[in-house]
């Protein structure tokens, strides 16, 4: 494949792949090749996304087209690789104040606890309220399967993740998870992740709470 200035360009084939792979087949070819000009089919909008975020971290400029169904997003490196922006799981610094632990909060639902659904929605909407007595320690707030309706339209605790994010809070919401619940589209805070990033904040948190 060539880009149109004539020169080779990589192409990539993602379609098919759950997550984190798709982001993992670019940075293992990355890391073998090397190269400055790569076309990335893509068969899902969650996928589009991880793979555009991911090579933008690693300097490329990209543009995102459709080919029937795929999405294609093609990319380009000017400069040399050198120093790269990490992606938002990979940076240690931040939110947390100097000294301060790194706390990374999981929800993997809705609500909290079992017995009573609405109880359980009361409770965690007064659960990622008062994470905000945290302070300067909160520095990852993650949602995955049922957690990723906290952070779309209708959400109670919608306005409270806006704000944490404005003051800093890293808000990571899986792609995979949006795309079951056809909720991609929904989603109003926090970037769309995949499964690389969540683990790699795991590495990084000093403290990881499991909701």
């Amino acid at each position: 494949m060539t880009d149109d200035f004539g020169f080779t360009m990589k192409k990539i084939d993602v379609r098919g792949l759950a997550c984190p792979a798709p982001v993992l087949q670019i940075k293992a070819a990355l890391k073998d090749e090397n190269f400055d000009h790569v076309a990335v089919v893509a068969d899902n909008a969650a996928a589009q996304q991880n793979v555009q975020r991911f090579l933008e971290s690693r300097e490329f400029q990209t543009t995102l087209e459709h080919e029937g169904a795929d999405y294609l997003v093609t990319a380009k490196r000017d400069s040399a690789p050198g120093v790269k922006t990490p992606s938002p799981a990979e940076q240690p610094d931040g939110h947390p104040q100097a000294g301060a632990k790194k706390i990374m909060v999981m929800c993997a639902t809705d609500r909290m606890g079992f017995g009573d659904d609405e109880l359980g929605c009361r409770l965690m909407v007064n659960f990622l309220r008062t994470l905000n007595e945290m302070s300067g320690e909160l520095w990852r707030l993650v949602f995955v399967n049922n957690g990723v309706k906290l952070a779309v339209d209708g959400s109670q605790v919608l306005e409270d993740l806006k704000n944490y994010e404005k003051q800093g809070v890293q808000i990571l919401v899986c792609g995979t998870c949006l795309n079951h619940f056809n909720l991609l589209e929904s989603k109003q805070v926090g970037e769309t992740t995949n499964m690389l990033d969540i683990v790699t904040a795991m590495q990084l948190a000093d403290k990881v709470i499991n909701i």
